[in-house]
């Protein structure tokens, strides 16, 4: 983790692994870090277009942005717990 990285804000680097497993870490790291607030996926996987979205969608997790970074695309992933207030929304 860089200085600059906030131990609740990550940044998972799956450039280059195939589908499932961009999906498969980032579920990981939800469940395995309890602190987490949110996650940015890189990812060159055309799948995870598909994946990120559907995964967010039904873990009740929010996407709160795609964006093309030329060679991959970055997912921004707010983490929601039952106690954090984007829950209640």
């Amino acid at each position: 983790m860089s200085p600059s990285e906030a131990p609740h804000d990550r940044v998972l680097d799956a450039r280059g692994e195939r589908c499932p497993l961009p999906v498969i870490r980032l579920a990981r790291l939800v469940r395995d870090e309890p602190a987490l607030r949110s996650v940015t996926l890189l990812a060159t996987d055309p799948a995870a277009a598909h994946d990120v979205p559907a995964w967010c969608r039904m873990r009740g997790q929010r996407l709160v942005e795609a964006r093309d970074e030329g060679d991959h695309t970055a997912y921004v992933v707010e983490v929601v717990r039952p106690s954090t207030p984007a829950a209640e929304r």
